[in-house]
């Protein structure tokens, strides 16, 4: 879905108001052209249609992880002046998850940047995934989608977001010919025809983004080793699973170019760490959730050597082998073949050297197992060396195991509290807020939870939806028994979010809202 989309998202050509925009070439400043605020705002518009899509996936161990690598290079461009100020306080530089197997990353109007689970799996060392959001982010900060977005006088960016909306309702339904119909049929055809970037602009990505890695503390023979690797996977086994390379194809000239800024630095592939062999071997279960492809990855190590006897880096190989076996037999429900795969990951992460953040991903693995099977206190004893950090993944997982935690609403009360003081300091977590409202349902709070139902819409741009669910909350407050205290709580949030409404539809309408008008 995401790949489809993406494509044409960075191809499509909206217009702001009904003025045609005129990119600059190529180190001009475009911020004349197009108002980086009209740019966020389309951001949004197609934001508000992939974050309901089933394959926007909200895995916290694994957006932990990519933002562990997402955020240095944010500051990174920043140090060098890559992020302007206009920039940095209207874009939104967020990453997000998509639940795809295909090798692909790609770049939204607006500072948000998706990453399929297929690169992160086929990756093997941090630095390999930094070179390829490092690449994206410079797309972003040269403002290379701006300049991709060519004027046209028919088309508004609302009209162009519908048209977007349409394409991800065929690709969702699995129907190929359903999302070429609605390519050739919308006037977005010509501009569909043109789905790269220019050459300069992937020549300009690859120079900055290796400096914003490079500043950032990463490794430089990461690039050339993506470079490398996609390229035999182009040749040799691409089928379809590798869109990356054709929106950004490789050429000799580009990887030629990697080498050359690498200098007289001997090209030492970057190793295999094992906290990135567990984020892959994770991101390979959960990018295909069919039950016929977990079957096969809990064999998945049966043809990894000893660690004891593997060459220098093989370890890590079966490091991740055998947390996607434990991992692929939770989701099996085949509880006795997870708790062997695990405590073989466990003695395998002995022998090649245990390290923290690695240690850490099992412990919660071991959480995820012991939630499967309904014990949450081994849950939350397995959690227990981890209880002085305050992470999201932390206060994630302690919530679902307080949902099947029989022994009373203690554990379940204090989870509700902890994730409440959470979204108040992240209002737009929209999966925090699911999970809290699941909570207070489970401990009789229906005003707590239908306020929290309305915070998951509203954090996915959803106002409509945020609207008519606090509107319910302020009807069953009148019953006599109802928290007066939350009852306010609401009316005070339903006000604030009529009058964001009313914002956007007088930017959408600046001429006047016609009666009855609602966001799309």
């Amino acid at each position: 879905m995401a790949g489809l989309l993406a494509a044409l998202v960075l191809a499509t050509g909206p217009t702001v108001g009904r003025a045609q925009v005129n990119l600059p070439t190529l180190g001009d400043s475009v911020s004349a052209d197009l108002d980086v605020g009209a740019e966020r705002r389309f951001g949004e518009q197609i934001m508000r249609q992939i974050r309901p899509d089933p394959d926007y996936l909200d895995d916290s161990l694994l957006l932990e992880y990519v933002q562990s690598i997402w955020s240095p290079l944010v500051q990174a461009a920043t140090r060098l002046g890559n992020i302007g100020d206009e920039t940095q306080d209207h874009f939104a530089w967020e990453t997000f998850l998509v639940r795809d197997k295909s090798v692909n990353a790609f770049a939204l109007p607006g500072g948000f940047v998706g990453v399929h689970l297929g690169l992160i799996a086929m990756t093997v060392s941090a630095d390999e995934l930094a070179s390829v959001l490092g690449h994206e982010l410079s797309h972003v900060t040269q403002r290379h989608i701006a300049r991709r977005i060519i004027g046209d006088s028919r088309n508004s960016l609302l009209a162009t977001a519908g048209m977007i909306a349409g394409l991800i309702i065929a690709a969702r339904s699995g129907s190929v010919d359903g999302a070429n119909a609605a390519i050739v049929g919308s006037q977005a055809a010509a501009a569909a025809a043109s789905l790269a970037f220019s050459r300069d602009m992937e020549r300009e990505a690859d120079r900055v983004g290796f400096n914003v890695m490079n500043q950032a503390g990463f490794a430089p023979a990461g690039m050339l080793s993506m470079f490398e690797r996609m390229e035999q996977a182009y040749h040799l086994m691409d089928s379809g699973n590798y869109p990356y390379l054709r929106s950004h194809p490789l050429t000799s000239e580009r990887i030629g170019d990697a080498r050359t800024r690498m200098g007289t630095e001997a090209f030492v592939r970057p190793p295999g760490l094992a906290v990135h062999a567990l984020m892959a071997a994770r991101a390979k279960v959960l990018m295909d959730p069919r039950a016929e492809t977990w079957a096969q990855l809990q064999n998945l190590d049966a043809g990894v050597r000893d660690t004891s006897t593997a060459a220098p880096g093989r370890g890590f190989e079966q490091l991740g082998a055998r947390y996607a076996g434990a991992l692929a037999s939770i989701k099996m429900r085949d509880f006795g073949r997870a708790e062997n795969a695990l405590r073989s990951a466990e003695l395998t992460l002995q022998l090649i050297g245990s390290e923290p953040q690695s240690a850490r991903m099992l412990s919660y693995l071991r959480a995820e197992l012991a939630q499967a099977k309904g014990q949450a206190a081994d849950g939350f004893a397995a959690l227990k060396p981890l209880a002085a950090e305050r992470s999201r993944a932390l206060l994630m997982q302690r919530a679902q195991l307080a949902m099947v935690d029989s022994r009373g609403a203690d554990t379940a009360r204090q989870a509700a509290d902890d994730l409440q003081t959470f979204v108040s300091l992240n209002p737009k977590d929209a999966g925090a807020w699911a999970q809290l409202a699941q909570l207070w349902e489970r401990l009789d709070q229906p005003l707590r939870a239908v306020r929290a139902h309305g915070e998951v819409r509203a954090a996915m741009g959803d106002l409509n939806g945020a609207i008519d669910r606090l509107r319910s909350g302020l009807r069953q407050s009148r019953s006599r028994e109802a928290d007066q205290i939350e009852a306010a709580v609401i009316d005070s949030r339903l006000r604030a979010l009529l009058y964001e409404r009313r914002q956007l539809l007088a930017e959408l309408y600046p001429r006047g809202v016609p009666p009855g008008a609602e966001l799309p």
